[in-house]
């Protein structure tokens, strides 16, 4: 049986700070050698350059190695997932995920979070965006919900991955090699990367069947409800992280998740967080919320139509702003909004991930005394 969790949200004060982790740790709340993974929001761009990532990987992981009696190789292992752009008022921070001695835990037979973990095998350039990259991904889902405890996938209800984008250099060795590649545009690269690893998660979870290479990025309606996909430059291969509940494992806290049918909708965010265990009334406000809500993740995405509920918007014909800054700038203040708290996980870019022009959410809440 897995450990207990324990997960806290902290703020970044700048893009290289970590403190909020190592007073976390310094205080007792939890053990360096505990943390199983951390997803966090930097202030980049959120693109292909986004150097934000690395800079607040490399903070944490020095944390981590300081503070604990892991080797540096050792914290390597550790899934950090880093969504570059904190566009409008999302506030860079991180979410930190630790297990915890069974005996310091809350004591339950309900179900509470458990969280696994997993690597794919590595995807080569020519896999992103392509049943193969389905398949791998797939296959590190599975092995994640096993670690978790997880045996029902109706118990998970977020899968956070980072996989690796299509950079010059790695184009240039799949031609070497006589492959070509999904797309040459870099940016571009990431809807794909993101797509392609949404249908792998929606496979594994008996979700959707196994796609075609040209179902990625043009058949909508084959999305998973429970993906967050992330990508940059940091790897080459899928790191998955499977958030879901567990019966016996114990603790405080548990995940729940809904989907938001477009940029506005506001009650797949209260559902969430309701299929999270809270009780909350008709017309919830985020003083309700009472402090128990620990963190929300979204994904979203530009409708293709170019339209939110019948009105025309022009994010996608916009040549000086990328639509990917503006969708998610949007639906971190209607997020924001609902938890009075800008310090949200929203992120971009989710080809397959929920419904076209909307996106899963996954809310953990804190059910302890």
């Amino acid at each position: 049986m897995p450990e207990p969790i324990e997960v806290r949200k902290v703020p970044l004060h700048n893009v290289t700070d970590a403190s909020e982790l190592a007073k976390l740790i310094d205080d007792g709340v939890l053990e360096a050698d505990r943390v199983i993974a951390v997803v966090g929001k930097t202030e980049g761009n959120g693109g292909v350059n986004d150097y934000t990532r690395i800079l607040a990987d490399r903070a944490f992981r020095e944390v981590l190695v300081a503070k604990g009696s892991r080797t540096p190789d050792e914290v390597k292992q550790v899934p950090i997932v880093w969504s570059g752009g904190t566009d409008g008022v999302i506030s860079p921070h991180a979410t930190i995920f630790a297990t915890l001695p069974r005996e310091k835990a809350v004591q339950t037979d309900e179900p509470r979070l458990s969280v696994g973990f997993a690597m794919s095998e590595i995807l080569l350039p020519e896999d992103i965006g392509r049943v193969a990259m389905i398949t791998k991904v797939a296959a590190a889902v599975t092995e994640a919900m096993a670690k978790a405890g997880i045996t029902d996938v109706a118990d998970v209800h977020y899968v956070q991955t980072k996989t690796p984008l299509l950079t010059i250099d790695t184009i240039r060795d799949a031609k070497s090699r006589g492959h070509d590649v999904f797309t040459e545009d870099t940016l571009t690269s990431m809807d794909v990367s993101n797509g392609g690893t949404a249908l792998g998660i929606a496979v594994a979870l008996g979700e959707i069947e196994m796609p075609r290479d040209e179902d990625v990025l043009r058949d909508r309606t084959l999305y998973s409800s429970v993906a967050s996909c992330s990508s940059g430059v940091e790897l080459d291969r899928a790191q998955v992280v499977v958030v879901g509940n567990a019966r016996g494992v114990g603790g405080r806290y548990r995940v729940g998740h809904s989907v938001m049918t477009d940029a506005l909708d506001q009650d797949g965010i209260w559902a969430a967080i309701r299929d999270a265990g809270l009780e909350l009334p008709e017309r919830p406000h985020h003083t309700d919320l009472n402090g128990r809500l620990v963190n929300v993740f979204l994904k979203c995405e530009t409708s293709q139509d170019g339209q939110v509920r019948g009105r025309r918007n022009a994010m996608l014909d916009d040549s000086d702003v990328h639509w990917h800054r503006q969708i998610k700038a949007a639906v971190g203040g209607v997020t924001a909004a609902v938890t009075g708290d800008p310090a949200v996980f929203v992120s971009v870019s989710a080809a397959h991930q929920g419904p076209d022009g909307g996106g899963p959410v996954a809310a953990i809440v804190d059910l302890g005394d």
